[in-house]
């Protein structure tokens, strides 16, 4: 067979050496003997690239037919059948052997395996080198990709309405993009290998990112700014630009960039699909950046959502029950976060995923579609076939529409030695776009806090939120028990603050000597427990696509929780508690620092807060909230410290709708006051007594507050 990437057309491929166009048909097992040698070699030299599992399948088309073909022959003796059946299953023989080194080509052996354009062309080539008349196959129709619809497929009630309310919601998929016209130079090349080994080849400094166009003002919510870097991919979706795969370092903004890129694209409603940790971030981030655009989120099978909103925020875990409707929905623009999640294309979210892109870009006027993830493009470059496909650039086996153009737009094939440069700068101006924290240091702070908002699972919240209650009904009748009890005949109008504050203190006070009941510490506690396995989740992810990360929380209980997870999720990660001997501690440290395969260092808030230098990571995970703004510094601060060469970023993770995220705001206007003070502010500054005691507080006078 020709080397790999050899077109197909102007030409057949040579025949294997000394074969002929015979007559006889037993030559076809002298043409498959040849073949599997060959894909024989290349797997064991670790080489299966796409031309060789199409010549793997070839073969056990082949083989299997040949079998069948010899067993049901007359004309044959016993002993000419026995010795063409020995042959045939020494080949096959082969092929299992060969199989078991890679499981792509195991597949390939099945029976319903799908036969590819490619694989019936070689297929009519084999058999035209054995002297036989090939017999011609009808590819199938092409059809609208669909998926059986699973037992616990759902269409929310409110979708159901959405379609019935008004006729002109329904999708008009008349304006659809036409397909790109069909090229010729390079049709019969394979260019998918080609394209994947450009990145490969690349050298260091070969740019990873698409040309941008200069920021332009853009009017946006008070309050909020674009740094220079997120401006400019707004502008590229402004001018026109319609497909990206934004892997911005962590930390970038790449939420607020997407939001605005369909923004100025007008590509909804927009589907987003997420990772469930941050699910509840998006619809906030929606919130803030494009405050006029309705979100909703998908919870469960949807009951609650609202199909008249602009934003539908989908995590991959029930994509599963929606995908049917979804599809018919009309989007005209989707988001897919952290999208290495669709790596493996056998998975069932990667199915879903590309199934409902598919269906976008067949029915929707060209839509916009963004893959984020802040995995570098330089490792494990085969993952990016799935991204690369979910956003129209490439299908199983070739490059599509506008990537095939900017191809054939070189002027160059695979056999010219300037084609892999070209073709990876083609698939970069596609939409790759690829920002570190170190290249744009000058548009973020050195160091930040970002809030990650969680929704806690059902049982979990459900419990929180009932002890809460329990929690604010004793303060309550603290309170109306004190006002009962006063001697005075004067009556307070409304709430009567200065009680509302004494009978907090009163609780606070008699916290220690509670053995039983709910506290604001042990409602913490559980909080903490509860959003372990989120934080931990996070904290992996970002392992994965920025490096390492320093892992924070104040409770033991908690710590073992995100250690299961990450022993769960194969993330190697060190161990720095308290009651460490000093030599066992030292060992864990320098694991984390020295180790590159050690993805996290877990460290405990109090103990691992100070004496610490883990500036080898610029990302940190606070999994629990500390009492005090300057213990959230210092642990910071293990990080953020002098030989720090990028800007480090700490992710707060709150659980919402909880007391969780009103201790987060009281630490940060606790923060507040205390700059003012070190900056010799002469504003005079109200005493604020300590966080629980605000926590406290606020519980009870929003209790009071309610009818």
């Amino acid at each position: 067979m020709a080397r790999r990437g050899q077109p197909r057309s102007g030409g057949r491929r040579a025949a294997p050496r000394n074969q002929g166009r015979h007559g006889e048909r037993g030559d076809l097992i002298a043409v498959l003997a040849r073949a599997v040698r060959e894909v024989e070699g290349a797997a064991e030299r670790g080489r299966v690239t796409p031309s060789v599992r199409t010549k793997f399948h070839v073969v056990a088309l082949l083989v299997r037919e040949e079998h069948a073909r010899v067993k049901a022959a007359e004309t044959m003796t016993p002993a000419q059948r026995a010795e063409q059946l020995k042959r045939l299953d020494g080949i096959a023989t082969i092929l299992a052997k060969t199989a078991v080194r890679d499981s792509g080509l195991l597949a390939l052996l099945a029976e319903d395996a799908v036969v590819s354009e490619a694989v019936r062309s070689l297929k009519r080539e084999f058999q035209e080198a054995a002297g036989m008349e090939p017999v011609a196959e009808e590819p199938p129709a092409p059809q609208l990709p669909t998926a059986p619809a699973p037992e616990n497929r759902v269409v929310p009630q409110s979708v159901i309405s959405r379609q019935l309310a008004n006729p002109f919601l329904a999708p008009d998929f008349s304006a659809a993009r036409p397909a790109a016209a069909r090229p010729r130079r390079l049709l019969g090349w394979e260019l998918l290998a080609p394209l994947l080994n450009s990145f490969e080849r690349a050298g260091g400094g070969a740019p990873a990112c698409m040309e941008l166009p200069s920021p332009s003002p853009r009017i946006l919510p008070p309050g909020l700014e674009l740094m220079p870097h997120q401006a400019q991919l707004v502008a590229a979706a402004a001018a026109g630009h319609r497909t990206f795969l934004l892997a911005d370092e962590p930390g970038l903004g790449k939420t607020a960039q997407s939001l605005l890129a369909a923004e100025v694209a007008q590509a909804f409603p927009l589907l987003v699909v997420v990772p469930n940790v941050v699910k509840t971030n998006w619809a906030r981030e929606a919130g803030r950046w494009v405050p006029h655009r309705p979100v909703t989120v998908i919870q469960g099978n949807g009951e609650t959502i609202d199909a008249f909103a602009d934003i539908v925020v989908v995590n991959y875990e029930v994509l599963d029950r929606h995908v049917g409707w979804i599809g018919d929905f009309g989007f005209r623009g989707m988001v897919v976060d952290e999208a290495h999640f669709i790596k493996n294309k056998t998975s069932q979210r990667s199915q879903h995923v590309l199934e409902l892109s598919e269906r976008i870009r067949l029915r929707a006027p060209r839509p916009l579609l963004m893959a984020l993830t802040g995995t570098p493009l330089i490792n494990d470059i085969e993952d990016f076939r799935a991204i690369w496909q979910f956003l129209g650039w490439i299908d199983d086996e070739k490059p599509l529409g506008e990537l095939m153009e900017r191809l054939e737009d070189t002027g160059l094939t695979p056999a010219d030695p300037g084609f892999y440069p070209a073709a990876r700068q083609c698939v970069v101006d596609m939409g790759i776009v690829r920002r570190r924290k170190v290249d744009v240091a000058a548009d973020i702070p050195a160091r930040r806090i970002a809030d990650l908002p969680v929704e806690l699972d059902d049982k979990a919240g459900r419990s929180i939120r009932a002890a809460e209650q329990e929690l604010a009904r004793r303060l309550v009748k603290r309170y109306e028990s004190a006002i009962a009890a006063r001697e005075s005949a004067t009556d307070v109008e409304g709430i009567d603050l200065d009680l509302v504050r004494k009978v907090a203190g009163w609780e606070l006070k008699d916290t220690s000597t509670k053995a039983s009941g709910e506290n604001v510490f042990s409602m913490m506690r559980r909080i903490g427990q509860a959003k372990a396995g989120l934080a931990a989740d996070y904290a992996a992810q970002l392992a994965r696509s920025a490096g390492k990360v320093v892992f924070f929380a104040k409770h033991v209980d908690v710590m073992d929780a995100a250690e299961e997870t990450f022993t769960k999720l194969g993330v190697r990660y060190s161990s720095i508690r308290g009651d460490q001997t000093p030599s066992a501690r030292q060992k864990h440290i320098d694991a984390f620092v020295k180790d590159p395969a050690v993805a996290v260092a877990v460290c405990s808030l109090t103990a691992a807060g100070v004496g610490l230098n883990l500036q080898v990571a610029s990302n940190i995970v606070l999994a629990e909230l500390s009492w005090t703004d300057a213990e959230q510094t210092q642990a910071i601060d293990r990080s953020h410290r002098i030989g720090q060469t990028e800007p480090v970023t700490a992710w707060r993770i709150i659980a919402a709708q909880t007391l969780d995220a009103r201790i987060a705001e009281l630490i940060d206007s606790k923060a507040g006051l205390a700059a003012r003070a070190l900056d010799g502010s002469d504003e005079e500054m109200q005493s604020s007594a300590d966080v629980q005691l605000e926590a406290l507080v606020a519980l009870l006078t929003d209790a009071l507050s309610r009818p």
